[in-house]
């Protein structure tokens, strides 16, 4: 199929497309919460043709196209839900539901993904199935998030893919440079809760007390130690101390100091170690200040890994659609996390990047920030890889 074909078949209609981002980005749903949404999507993608099953995994849905005599089974994922952020745009789209905000681009994803829908649906120049996955609930943040509840749905089960491709905007890089790498490309993510025991007492007489203050302040000057003296410099890794609190007047030396953690590592024994250090860090430190330790480990996000020959025909499609200096071949990993890991862990696939902007444009606002939008220039880019690589893997 011509590249020109390809584009044109998604720009002809673009502006219905941008119509229905703004309007799912003025009415954003939180995590589980995608039910108008999920409504609108599969309504449209039901009048089109499509076969579609709502309920997956809570709020997701899948929908199913088939053609021609083809064996080969290709999935393609986009995200849903929105953030508990108050919108700062002053966009006359913006958000009406007061401190819920689309601040990370998924209506731009859902939006892309139903303009190739569009596209693909009206074309007869594939053979194969194609699930669409429009997944919920990607910022849980849980290993409960929405990828692993459509899972536990059945998701491959009942509708197997070959390959899976999912994409996400990125502020900071040129809007529509897309962006690929083999291997380890986004971080896993678990979250870490200890609780110092001690003894409570007055300010004036410590030694009558067992401060967890102190002990709390002194591990977390400990943590600092466990990336740069248990793993390898080769290796990429974080913990980040985001929560110390303790005690509420500045004469009482409280009961107990509470510490939370973020950890994010690109490898599983990295991640496997800092888990074993960290407990054991907290641990002896209580001990060594005459206190004890409570530590609740909650494994979160998976390492996002894309393998090999999904990326190269991925980063192959992203050469013929934008051409090779728009194309990062092999990006940096990120030490940011996401669930999409977790079907990657089920399926052969890759996760890729598109720019949203960099510079003072528009685009370039980071994600989670009350001031960020969506790209709409991207729209068009984004259908037309999706429509390219269903032609180029459904053939």
């Amino acid at each position: 199929m011509p590249l020109h074909d390809a584009l044109h078949a998604v720009r002809a209609h673009a502006d219905e497309f941008i119509a229905f981002r703004r309007d799912i980005h003025r009415h954003p749903e939180l995590p589980f919460e995608e039910h108008r949404t999920s409504a609108l999507v599969a309504e449209r993608l039901e009048s089109w043709g499509y076969r579609v099953e709502r309920g997956l995994g809570g709020t997701g849905l899948v929908a199913q196209l088939r053609r021609g005599e083809g064996t080969r089974r290709l999935g393609l994922r986009a995200d849903m839900d929105a953030l508990p952020v108050l919108e700062e745009t002053g966009l006359p789209y913006a958000s009406c539901r007061h401190g819920v905000m689309h601040a990370c681009g998924h209506d731009g994803h859902t939006a892309m993904l139903m303009c190739a829908a569009k596209a693909l649906a009206a074309s007869d120049d594939w053979s194969g199935t194609l699930n669409l996955i429009f997944q919920p609930a990607e910022e849980f943040g849980t290993c409960h998030s929405g990828a692993v509840r459509m899972l536990e749905d059945g998701l491959f089960d009942k509708y197997p893919c070959d390959a899976i491709f999912a994409m996400h905007n990125m502020p900071g890089h040129p809007q529509g440079q897309l962006l690929f790498r083999d291997g380890a490309m986004m971080a896993s993510s678990d979250k870490v809760r200890i609780v110092l025991h001690g003894r409570g007492g007055h300010g004036g007489v410590p030694h009558k007390a067992a401060d967890p203050v102190v002990a709390a302040a002194s591990l977390v000057m400990a943590l600092q130690t466990v990336v740069s003296r248990n793993v390898d410099p080769q290796q990429t890794a974080v913990v980040t101390v985001g929560v110390l609190q303790a005690g509420h007047a500045n004469n009482v030396i409280p009961q107990s100091a509470e510490l939370e953690l973020s950890v994010r590592t690109l490898d599983s024994a990295v991640r496997k170690r800092l888990k074993q250090r960290i407990v054991n860090l907290a641990h002896a430190h209580a001990q060594s200040f005459e206190l004890t330790a409570e530590v609740d480990y909650q494994r979160g996000y998976a390492v996002l890994v894309n393998t090999g020959p999904e990326t190269e025909l991925a980063r192959q499609v992203g050469v013929e659609l934008v051409g090779a200096d728009k194309v990062v071949a092999q990006g940096p990993a990120l030490t940011g996390s996401e669930d999409f890991a977790f079907m990657l862990e089920r399926c052969p696939g890759s996760y890729l990047l598109i720019g949203n902007g960099d510079g003072d444009s528009a685009g370039a606002c980071m994600v989670h920030n009350p001031g960020y939008d969506f790209n709409d220039d991207n729209l068009a880019i984004g259908a037309a890889y999706w429509t390219l690589l269903a032609r180029r893997f459904l053939v």
